[in-house]
């Protein structure tokens, strides 16, 4: 049987859920909510980032991303921070969609899978 690790758990969640050789984000919003939706969005990569090599892995190991914004008149501040972030030679799936998020402060919400090396 496969082991199951969870990582950065709190309350009602964990950060990551690493099993089989993948690692689920859960979503992930900015620890600061007065950014804007690019700031945001950086805010979201640090986090992703540190998830990831915590799970022993990094961004070119994304296999899928799904992006939820609270407004899409925020897409281009969102996709400056991603395009800054975001490894050409290894682009995920990925799928963006306006949805209500939990907080009304929260401009963006990502979550995703990734192989382990």
């Amino acid at each position: 049987m496969s082991p199951i690790t969870r990582l950065q758990p709190e309350a009602r969640l964990t950060g990551a859920v690493v099993h089989n050789g993948l690692v689920y984000l859960a979503g992930q919003v900015a620890d600061d909510a007065t950014l804007d939706a690019e700031g945001q969005m950086a805010d979201i990569l640090r986090q992703v980032d540190a998830l990831l090599a915590e799970a022993g892995t990094d961004k070119s190991r994304l296999i899928t991303v799904q992006i939820f914004l609270a407004d899409m008149g925020d897409m281009a501040g969102m996709n400056r921070a991603w395009d800054a972030w975001l490894d050409p030679a290894n682009k995920p799936a990925r799928a963006t969609i306006e949805a209500s998020l939990a907080d009304p402060y929260w401009r963006v919400e990502l979550t995703g899978i990734a192989a382990l090396p």
